[in-house]
């Protein structure tokens, strides 16, 4: 048993991964957290930095989690979170939403509908 957690360095994403390791600690399972970029996106301010990534493991870790970290760069995000899920056999992916505007909607993807969309597993979309 697994949750996956789309993790991105904002208040979205520590929504998404604070929620997450609520949930991982009372149902006493594996926690997979998955930070990636595009690869054509030189800067990504919620891709997190190698620091931020190992500081979030390791605290993780120090509070007793069984924690994988999956921090790439990838064509698709979205197709990142649902293989994660899809390769752990997830119980939950756990996803960190924003309000768009209407054109930002038709204009920009989001990954969080993306995920909440084509998930096999369950899906708990969470804002702060």
């Amino acid at each position: 048993m697994s949750i996956v957690v789309a993790y991105s360095a904002d208040t979205y994403g520590r929504a998404a991964l604070d929620h997450a390791v609520r949930l991982a600690r009372k149902d006493d399972v594996r926690l997979v957290v998955v930070n990636a970029t595009r690869g054509d996106s030189l800067v990504d301010p919620r891709y997190a930095g190698d620091a931020d990534i190992a500081a979030v493991q390791a605290d993780l870790e120090a509070d007793g989690l069984e924690v994988a970290v999956r921090h790439d760069v990838v064509p698709d995000v979205a197709d990142a979170v649902l293989a994660a899920a899809q390769e752990e056999a997830a119980d939950l992916i756990v996803v960190g939403i924003r309000h768009r505007s209407p054109v930002g909607k038709l204009l920009l993807g989001s990954v969080a509908q993306r995920v909440i969309l084509d998930a096999t597993c369950p899906v708990l979309a969470v804002k702060p």
